[in-house]
């Protein structure tokens, strides 16, 4: 593969002027099975880069572990992009915000209380250090001074929206090099940061996806010399649970392409293909109010969450043949998808009494967070005994971030981080009765000082004034459900519970799984993850991508916090449905 080059007047490829034209696609988000056609679809309509993040908390669970397998196999990921004949811009953080849980940052670091992330704390420099150790060395020979498609590798991310610590990015730069990174360095800021995010000797770059050529001129201001290159070009956007689906117009997003292309400047779409937030992976954001992202990432971008091409495809492979070359093959319109409606869910089991086989209680004074139980995602159950009988009061300091209250296993209420909830009252029988709370984690915070995001009940919990002690935590990461004892009686299970099903597959191909009447969970297809759903919408089905279906038998199972369908039945049909249009 040829050297990317910096010179003043632009990026340069083993000597010849060269222009990134790039789209992010992450391996992490998409099924690696399909990781081939959607590379192969970023060649199709221009691009000769792909730039991907890496979640350095998939790839290091514990401190102690390091993953690369199956869908982490980021070299495997590279491999595929060099025989698509297309170049890397890699972001490898240690933070990387992407809508993502905690921004990539993995929940362990939280255990420590003193630990200030995104900083010169020591106990961080030396985590990161300790990952760039483990993630760089196996990838050196796809870097492309040793002949692999990584063009450049990207310094932190958007640092100057957080702070303004130039040691602290010289201290990452330092350690990127020190593990053999010899390719080009740069930053990524929005306008108005860059100075804050930039750093001496490492390519400065700007993300927006507006106005062009106004921003491009605040990146020429802050850089009289050298490549401009926006590095998210931002062509649509996410979704968060309880607002509408965010479009951007095609021909909106094309013009605004156009401009920039035409300053000579490169660029990287985010997205080109967004994905899916898989599991209990999606982020969160709280800007004074704690608001959780969706399972779909789609994205509004030109290749849809299924991988089809869409308007936008069409429009951005237009622009980008005035400026650059672009095969003439095309992609296939639209796949074919598997379709199968009324799957009925016949066998249950709650929660609450399957919670001794999901996880081991852990007794303290007070409930642990899911870091102090060395917990990553999923829910944790607290119980503990009421002292006295008659009306109650009960406060949480903090609820992160939904929270199911029970009194003998009956559900009182429920109290949400979103709405600022803090008390419950209810009446109490009897002295010694049991108080359960089902909190769940709907997504660390993925950007901003709030990223500092531990999960359960942090802090005290007061029973009429006073301080609750003497609980048991369960962690209940639901990682795997296989011993799960289900039941096949005809009463439906209320509250939390566990429903599964199965149902035949004349093929593995994509579908979208509608769970009409269906209130809050998460599901498992064939024991995938494929995410959350919630009745607040917008999202109204979730993608399940055909390599995790099987010819003949299948397995659905589906955790419903509240009250499932009518019939308990779901439907997998050809079209997604990600809720009313937001423009």
């Amino acid at each position: 593969m040829p050297l990317l080059q910096i010179e003043d007047d632009g990026f340069r490829l083993d000597g010849v002027p060269f222009r990134i034209l790039s789209g992010g696609l992450h391996y992490f988000r998409v099924h690696p099975d399909l990781w081939a056609d959607r590379l192969h679809k970023a060649r199709l309509m221009g691009l000769n880069t792909v730039e991907t993040y890496v979640p350095w908390n998939l790839h290091q669970p514990r401190p102690d572990e390091f993953r690369t397998d199956d869908g982490l196999d980021l070299g495997r990921f590279l491999d595929l992009a060099a025989a698509e004949g297309l170049h890397v811009l890699l972001r490898p953080g240690p933070y990387i915000c992407a809508e993502w849980e905690g921004g990539g940052l993995p929940s362990w670091l939280l255990a420590d209380p003193s630990m200030r992330l995104r900083s010169r704390h020591p106990r961080f420099l030396a985590a990161v250090d300790d990952y760039f150790s483990r993630l760089l060395p196996p990838l050196h020979d796809r870097l492309a001074t040793r002949g692999g498609p990584v063009l450049a590798v990207q310094v932190e991310n958007e640092y100057g929206a957080y702070g303004d610590d130039t040691a602290y990015l010289e201290h990452l730069a330092d350690s990127l090099r020190r593990h053999g990174v010899d390719v080009p360095l740069f930053t990524c800021d929005q306008p108005a940061d860059l100075e804050r995010g930039a750093l001496p000797g490492v390519l400065t770059t700007a993300n927006f996806g507006s106005r062009s050529a106004a921003h491009l001129a605040t990146l020429r201001t802050a850089r009289p010399a050298g490549p401009l290159l926006c590095t998210e070009f931002w062509i649509g956007w996410f979704d968060r649970w309880g607002g509408n689906h965010v479009v951007r117009g095609a021909e909106q997003a094309s013009q605004e392409l156009d401009e920039l292309l035409a300053t000579g400047a490169s660029v990287n779409f985010y997205m080109f293909h967004g994905g899916t937030n898989f599991g209990f992976m999606n982020g969160a954001n709280d800007k004074h109010t704690y608001r959780p992202t969706v399972t779909s990432y789609d994205y509004d971008a030109p290749l849809d969450e299924a991988g089809d091409p869409t308007e936008k495809f069409a429009a951005f492979r237009e622009v980008i043949a005035k400026y650059a070359p672009v095969p003439e093959e095309l992609p296939p319109a639209r796949a074919p998808k598997f379709s199968l409606e009324a799957v009925r869910l016949t066998e249950s089991i709650g929660l609450l009494d399957a919670a001794p086989v999901l996880g081991d209680a852990v007794a303290a004074r007070r409930p642990l967070t899911m870091e102090e139980l060395g917990q990553d995602y999923g829910f944790v159950l607290y119980e503990t005994e009421l002292p006295d009988a008659g009306p109650a009061l009960l406060e949480p300091e903090q609820v992160r971030d939904r929270a199911q209250v029970f009194l003998d296993g009956q559900p009182v209420g429920v109290l949400e981080r979103e709405g600022h909830e803090h008390a419950l009252t209810f009446a109490v029988p009897r002295p010694g009765a049991v108080l359960t709370v089902l909190v769940e984690n709907q997504g660390r915070v993925n950007y901003g000082e709030a990223i500092h995001d531990r999960k359960g009940l942090p802090g005290r919990v007061l029973f009429n004034g006073s301080p609750l002690e003497g609980w048991t935590s369960r962690p209940l990461p639901l990682t795997a459900l296989e011993d799960l004892a289900f039941g096949t009686g005809a009463a439906t299970p209320t509250g939390p519970a566990f429903h599964r099903g199965t149902f035949d597959a004349d093929r593995p191909a994509d579908t979208f799984l509608h769970l009409d009447g269906w209130r809050k969970g998460s599901v498992w297809v064939n024991g995938f993850a494929l995410g959350r759903y919630w009745s607040r919408g917008p999202q109204r089905s979730l993608y399940v991508p055909g390599p995790v279906l099987r010819r003949g038998a299948n397995e659905i199972v589906v955790l419903e916090l509240h009250a499932p369908g009518r019939e308990r039945e779901v439907a997998f049909r050809a079209v997604p449905d990600l809720g009313p249009v937001e423009d």
